[in-house]
């Protein structure tokens, strides 16, 4: 097991490179609209996703209210589209604004505080902007939703076709990606680390613990909201159903069943949880019953997931300082 960490570790680019060649040829090899619909799904899920893993699997402080924050992505898209007209570089840099000064507003108070009051907090908070798009009916339409939607367009190139929403949501992906694994990479990574690790001990390194909490909850909500604004555009209809507790809980089980601190994780974890409910249709009515059984499984398995608390980085340096010892 050691030697295969290690060879998947000495080829992360050429092995990046590969998985990038395979989901741009993903449309080409599958041309149904079927699949590259839940291919789609699948990289707005992943942004969602590596976005909540970044504040729970890298700083160790558990939301359980992320479809707040893609809901809230989601209705500013919506609503500046359809009634300002504004195109697609607009509403997704205003969703994730918005987002994320709404995990800022949150994240400040709550923050301060010790243990799972995050959890319980953010928890209240999605059930809070649920009922608000439920009822905020000239804002919202309440349970009506928003209707027509218009795809995103910029400087007269409309994105229309299921294809063109397929390669959209890629480069969003990869974006996301390179994002995530320079903030780990950074100074700010390895003080976000030390928090989840042991917060007195990082704070007395100097580390100021509430505001690395505050920015990642703050990034992390923005990246939910860019997914918001995907979703909404790409749906063209949104409602309250769709960011209650249970997909919040949905997201939570991707990355924990994949691995928290697992950029590959995350992604293989939202791809096999993704396709399941495809794949056991007949059982979709109990789909968090099953993602609950697949969790207990989990943790009486593998706790940290399946590619949880697994550094290529770390193993990389070591395989290669093992070899360069070798050769002496």
């Amino acid at each position: 097991m050691n030697r295969i960490l290690a060879c998947l570790a000495r080829n992360q680019l050429l092995i990046s490179l590969t998985v990038l060649a395979l989901a741009l040829l993903f449309p080409l090899v599958f041309p149904s609209q079927y699949s590259i619909r839940m291919a789609t799904l699948c990289g707005m899920y992943i942004v969602l996703a590596l976005s909540l893993n970044l504040i729970t699997g890298y700083t160790g402080q558990v939301s359980l209210g992320h479809a707040a924050f893609f809901g809230i992505g989601a209705y500013t898209a919506a609503i500046l589209a359809t009634r300002f007209g504004l195109n697609f570089l607009f509403t997704f840099i205003a969703a994730a604004i918005v987002a994320g000064l709404a995990a800022f507003l949150l994240g400040l108070p709550t923050l301060k505080l010790k243990g799972h009051y995050l959890a319980m907090v953010t928890l209240g908070f999605c059930e809070i902007v649920r009922l608000v798009e439920m009822n905020w009916m000239g804002l919202t339409r309440g349970p009506l939703g928003i209707l027509n939607i218009p795809p995103p367009s910029l400087w007269g190139f409309t994105i229309d076709a299921p294809i063109e929403y397929y390669y959209f949501i890629v480069a969003l992906v990869v974006l996301t990606i390179k994002l995530v694994q320079n903030i780990v990479d950074s100074r700010v990574g390895k003080g976000l680390i030390a928090i989840s690790e042991d917060e007195i001990a990082a704070e007395a390194m100097g580390i100021n613990i509430l505001r690395y909490k505050v920015m990642v909850f703050v990034i992390s909500a923005a990246l939910a909201g860019f997914a918001g604004a995907f979703y909404a555009q790409y749906m063209s209809y949104i409602d309250p159903t769709s960011f209650g507790t249970d997909q919040s809980i949905s997201i939570f089980i991707m990355i924990i069943f994949g691995g928290l601190a697992s950029i590959p994780g995350t992604i293989i974890g939202v791809i096999v949880l993704t396709l399941l409910p495809e794949v056991l249709r007949g059982l979709m009515d109990f789909r968090l019953i099953i993602y609950g059984l697949i969790l207990i499984a989990m943790m009486l398995v593998k706790p940290e997931g399946l590619l949880g608390n697994i550094n290529f980085t770390r193993i990389k340096k070591a395989a290669d300082g093992k070899k360069a010892g070798e050769l002496k």
